[in-house]
């Protein structure tokens, strides 16, 4: 796939009114949702979650593509049919997880970084045989004192750096995500500077390790106090100084930028996003890549009878891709919230 090829699914992946579903978890992490409302979490529970999640009627409508984990790229439904085929013929792109998840930064306490470069090369040439039109590496950078430190800020983009540069070369999009965590009592005044520190690394890396930025999506964080801190910001307050930190940062190049929920409400995350997208043009387009701020609802709902209240948890998947799907048009209004 060439340049031109990777530019077009990344322009795909943003395209007007559309965004990215994340049900990219771990095992392990979905667990931990599924203990929370009482589901035993085995491989075929996971499997009709996500049957669930990616058979919603019209899910086109507003989702792009969707992140999947190892494990859901390979599954089917229940008729047999490859989740892969069913997102294709709903027009949404497969994406893939790639990273292996943060562990200890050695030498730094309480900072972390992301491993699973090693064999990257031969796990996505599998990954574009199933099917995969995109990766996704995610980068964690905590907030505390005396962190980050510059350390754990460009080793992490020198991975994701690498990252993007081996899925260009396979001809799979590479998602960058460099996650600035909520976790915390920080203002949103520190985590507007450790944000823009660490996108001017992340581009710096990216343009040392000649990664075409037009083959390429951001998936930012948003800029907001951390939720131990007293004094939170208003809606308008996140979105103009995301908007202003973006601006510093991002080059133009890039052909879209999707947010991550990070720990926000469902309804928070829509209304953040639709602030910044009513305070535009701007550079690139907007959207969303929500995990919980997506699935949460529906969860809840499908755990209550997972067959009973399959159509009515699908309902709440579509309405909250409609919201957020209208939110990256500025177009959401309090009244549509589910």
């Amino acid at each position: 796939m060439d340049i031109n090829d990777l530019a077009a699914v990344a322009q795909q992946m943003v395209a007007p009114g559309k965004g990215i579903i994340a049900i990219d978890e771990s095992s392990k992490t979905i667990k931990k949702r599924f203990d929370a409302v009482g589901i035993e979490c085995t491989e075929e529970t996971r499997r009709a979650y996500r049957e669930m999640l990616l058979t919603t009627p019209n899910l086109g409508d507003h989702i792009s593509g969707a992140i999947l984990y190892d494990e859901t790229i390979r599954q089917s439904t229940k008729t047999g049919q490859r989740f892969v085929d069913v997102m294709n013929a709903a027009g949404v792109l497969p994406g893939i997880k790639v990273d292996l998840g943060p562990v200890a930064l050695a030498g730094f306490p309480g900072e972390l970084v992301t491993e699973g470069l090693d064999g990257l090369r031969e796990r996505l040439k599998e990954y574009v045989g199933l099917g995969a039109r995109f990766a996704k590496w995610r980068a964690v950078i905590t907030i505390g004192e005396d962190m980050p430190s510059s350390t754990c800020i460009e080793t992490n983009s020198q991975l994701l750096a690498r990252y993007a540069a081996l899925c260009q070369e396979a001809g799979v999009v590479p998602m960058v995500e460099p996650e600035v965590l909520m976790d915390g009592s920080h203002d949103i005044e520190t985590c507007y500077d450790v944000t823009e520190a660490t996108l001017r690394s992340l581009y710096q890396a990216l343009y040392e390790h000649n990664v075409v930025l037009e083959g390429t999506i951001l998936k930012a964080s948003m800029v907001i106090a951390g939720k131990d801190c007293d004094e939170q910001a208003d809606v308008d307050e996140v979105a103009e100084a995301t908007l202003m930190c973006l601006r510093t940062a991002v080059p133009a190049a890039v052909p879209g930028i999707v947010f991550l929920s990070g720990g926000q409400s469902d309804e928070m995350a829509t209304q953040h996003l639709n602030a910044m997208n009513q305070m535009g043009p701007h550079p690139w387009p907007l959207s969303f890549s929500y995990g919980r701020a997506m699935q949460s609802a529906a969860l809840k709902l499908w755990a209550k009878d997972m067959v009973g209240n399959f159509a009515a948890a699908q309902q709440t998947v579509a309405l909250r891709a409609k919201e957020n799907g209208l939110a990256a048009l500025g177009r959401w209004t309090p009244d549509l919230a589910g």
